[in-house]
């Protein structure tokens, strides 16, 4: 997979949009200033926002959880590109080794970063979907919340 950019979870946020309120994940651009926000569903924004804020569940959750399993494994993540967007629809990939061998697997860009979170595994946005997706922003100020909408953490 060539022509990756590195992003990091800057917030999770409540946005405004054409069909009401919704969440979404913002990624910001290592060493730039372009962000990417990505709708999810609340479950997995949740989730996410749990890794962002340190929260521990005392059980573990569906992500805590397929995380257990692959540490028992012994797979690790070794990365998470956001490699597609089709019809307004973001694709992802988890790319997992195990005993040497590697694996790209196909997931929702939520829950394979909500996994690369707790494995702290890099995320990468494809340049083509970072060039057509992004939002340019000058001034973005640490701790600014996303542009009409509530920080829900990060």
């Amino acid at each position: 997979m060539k022509n990756l950019i590195e992003v990091e979870v800057k917030s999770v946020a409540l946005v405004q949009g054409d069909e009401g309120v919704g969440v979404a994940v913002i990624l910001g651009e290592k060493g730039g200033s372009r962000l990417l926000p990505i709708i999810v569903g609340l479950f997995e924004a949740k989730a996410i926002g749990m890794v962002l804020n340190d929260e521990k569940f005392p059980r573990p959750l569906t992500h805590d959880l397929f995380k257990n399993v692959l540490d028992v494994l012994n797979a690790r993540i070794e990365k998470v590109v956001i490699n597609d967007l089709v019809d307004g629809t973001y694709y992802a990939r988890i790319i997992l080794n195990h005993e040497g061998k590697t694996y790209s697997i196909d997931s929702r860009p939520s829950d394979a970063i909500a996994l690369a979170l707790r494995f702290k595994a890099p995320i990468y946005v494809s340049a083509n979907v970072m060039d057509v997706a992004s939002e340019y922003f000058h001034d973005l100020e640490e701790g600014m919340g996303w542009e009409g909408g509530e920080d829900l953490g990060g």
